[in-house]
């Protein structure tokens, strides 16, 4: 069995009776998310209140998961936890100052020849998903232009960073990036990093993340996806490099139209 506490939150955790594996396994909380079941075994998350010091409360997210295994090329036949792969990329997107959840614990363990994995991390209070954010324009900051623009710089030059680092998050859905408003920013996070992977060629992460975004951002209007593009690229005006860049993305897209 492992145990991995981060940072500070291992004084926090068993302050609140949560002292390891078997604790937080056995942790009893309704369903934040139903079980997912598949892989040949589970994986579900609960939503669970700790008690600060101060006694200020704050919310962690418990993913649990038994005999969810994903097949890699180092582990080609028994596999690993699927959430092995997502603190992996936690930790690397973390080491290179790419904003995404805050970890709290991880650990695993083989029990009654099953094998057993927890992940928790801090929930995004006040954050909101980038669908959510441009389905719902209530917040104030989205009234107008500027603030929307505002959000998807912010987003594209986070994206920009991690391609930078040859990182394709590989499921790159705007449920995925999530931001919080600050003043007239936004904090930006990515999370669900359990696909991530590290590519030879950035232009593999850069295709398949962007691609795979614009697909699934139909309500943007070509004025904001244009603004996105340029944040991400760095540019007031498209090089023709850039440009080439962006008819390639229409290509993919055109492609998994067909």
């Amino acid at each position: 069995m492992t145990d991995n506490f981060m940072n500070n939150w291992e004084a926090i955790l068993k302050s609140n009776r949560l002292f390891d594996f078997n604790s937080l396994w056995s942790y009893k909380a309704d369903w934040f998310e139903e079980p997912n079941i598949r892989r040949g075994g589970w994986s579900g998350v609960v939503k669970i209140p700790l008690e600060q010091v101060d006694d200020s409360p704050v919310f962690i997210f418990i993913k649990r998961q038994e005999n969810h295994m994903s097949r890699t090329w180092r582990h080609p036949i028994s596999g690993i936890a699927t959430f092995q792969k997502e603190f992996d990329n936690l930790k690397r997107f973390h080491r290179y100052k790419i904003p995404t959840l805050e970890l709290v614990y991880f650990g695993t363990r083989s029990y009654n020849g099953n094998h057993q994995a927890i992940i928790a991390t801090k929930d995004l209070e006040g954050y909101y998903p980038l669908d959510e954010l441009f389905l719902n324009f209530d917040l104030e900051i989205l009234k107008s232009w500027q603030g929307r623009q505002n959000l998807l710089k912010a987003a594209a030059k986070v994206l920009s960073r991690m391609h930078q680092h040859h990182l394709q998050h590989n499921s790159l859905y705007p449920k995925h990036i999530f931001a919080k408003p600050i003043g007239d920013s936004w904090d930006i996070r990515i999370i669900d990093l359990e696909k991530a992977k590290r590519r030879f060629f950035k232009s593999t992460a850069i295709l398949r993340d962007l691609g795979t975004l614009r697909r699934h951002t139909p309500n943007w209007t070509t004025k904001e996806q244009i603004t996105f593009f340029k944040a991400y690229v760095g540019e007031f005006k498209l090089s023709s490099e850039s440009k080439k860049l962006w008819y390639q993305i229409q290509d993919r897209i055109l492609s998994k139209s067909k």
